[in-house]
Parts: C-alpha cells; structure tokens; sequence
C-alpha cells in the first residue's frame, strides 16, 4: 500500500510543474501577454496537431525519427563496445589511444557536421553517422571505466584458475562492468535522440519530426513548431523512461543503495 502512495505521489509532483506551465502558457497567450503569432493557444496547437496526425504525415515522419534514432544508436553502441573493450584490455591500445579519444570528445557533435556532410553527403547515410557518433562517445567512456575497474581479486582468480583472454572477458571483464555499460548505453539512447533531432534540423530535409518543425519555421506556423517541440519532449522522455525500466530489469541483482 505504502508502495502505491509513493508511486502516486512521484506522479502528481512529476506533473504539476507541467500543468503549471501549461496554464502560464494559455494565460499569456490568450490575454495577450504573450503575441499569439509567437505562443499560439493550445487550442491551435491541438488543432493543428489534429490536422497533422489526420490529413499529413504526422506518424511516418515520427516513424521515420524512430528509425534513424534506432539506426544510429545500434550502430554506435555496438561499436562502441568493441571499441572500448580493446581500449581496456590492451594496455598499449588503451595508452595510445585515450588521450587523443578525450581530446576529441571535448569537440562539440556539431563541429562535426561538415564533416561528416563532405565523408557521407546530405542524406540518410549521413544523418544515421551523425546520430551513431552522439551514441558512441558516452558508451565508449562508460564501457573503458568499467572495464578498467574490474576487481583485482577476480582477476587474480582468473589467472589462478589460467583463463584465457575470452574466458577472463565473459567471466569478469564483462560482468564487473555491466552497471557501466548500462549506464553508457542509457545515455547514448537520450543523446542519439537529441542528434536525431540535430541531424534533420542541420542536414538535408527529409520526413521526421526535425523536418515538420523546419516546415512550420518557414511557414512562419508557430502551432506547427509547437507540435513538433512537445512530440520531441514526450520521445525524449518516453525513451528515457524506458531505457531506465531495461537497466533496473537487467541489472535487478544489484544490491539497493544506501539511502
């Protein structure tokens, strides 16, 4: 019971600062606080949320974020694993190559985009790299710190017991640095979407939700920005709840915090 109170009581402080915006938002809009040309009403936004949902194409551009996002955030996880784990396992590799990876990562993921337009032009291709490379740099840094920190007396047992290089990876490398990886991917999973957004706003325009908000920017439809901006957040944060959800599932084993 007490459970179920706690639960419902996250949930009305979670959205009361929500409502409480949203009622800021109608005030000033409607009073003329705020030129409605710039904060269009809720009900324009709704209706030209209905308008796109019903009469365009309001699902396929949201599928077609979707897809890029999962595109690119696979391919930067994955690589990002491997990557890291030869980082960490090789002492050399590690030596040589992390120093020049933390200077990179201090470049912003913008600064890379004309590069990245020149090596993989201006269309799907490119805009999948861009979101794989928002995903990689997080996953890479997470997944060498935890590898790295493998305990010492598991590694120890290791070479007691004379494991080899892929039994000393699945038997303690990878387990000790699971919570990191989890971690590593969470965060790649929110930043793809914000590059996914990054990349149908700077790169070519195509169908996702990056394009609608370029549409109404050009249309000088505030509604329409509106719509695109709120289908942005609710992803965004859809995609944080449920990356949250996998890692408490995967990683139920962990022993609960210290409060």
């Amino acid at each position: 019971m007490s459970g179920t109170t706690s639960t419902a009581l996250r949930i009305r402080r979670g959205i009361t600062l929500p409502l409480l915006l949203l009622v800021v938002w109608e005030f000033s809009s409607r009073t003329g606080l705020v030129d409605p040309r710039f904060l269009p009403p809720l009900e324009s936004v709704i209706a030209t949320a209905r308008r796109e949902l019903f009469g365009n194409d309001l699902i396929f551009d949201l599928l077609s974020s979707l897809a890029r996002n999962l595109c690119g955030f696979l391919l930067g996880a994955a690589v990002g694993i491997a990557f890291a784990t030869v980082l960490a396992l090789s002492p050399l590799a590690g030596r040589l190559v992390m120093p020049t990876f933390n200077g990179f990562k201090q470049i912003s993921l913008l600064a890379w985009i004309p590069l990245i337009s020149v090596w993989f032009g201006f269309g799907e291709q490119a805009k999948i790299v861009f979101v794989a490379l928002a995903c990689f740099i997080p996953v890479v840094l997470n997944t060498y710190d935890g590898m790295r920190d493998a305990p010492a007396d598991l590694i120890e047992v290791g070479r007691a017991l004379q494991f080899n290089a892929r039994q000393r990876f699945w038997r303690i490398y990878l387990p000790s640095a699971m919570p990191a990886i989890a971690t590593g991917i969470h965060l790649g999973l929110i930043y793809s979407w914000l590059a996914t957004v990054g990349a149908e706003y700077f790169l070519a325009v195509g169908p996702g939700i990056g394009g609608l908000v370029i549409a109404g920017r050009e249309r000088f439809d505030m509604a329409m920005v509106m719509v695109g901006v709120i289908i942005l957040g609710l992803v965004g944060f859809s995609l944080n709840r449920l990356a949250a959800t996998v890692e408490n599932h995967l990683l139920r084993w962990r022993p609960p915090r210290a409060a």
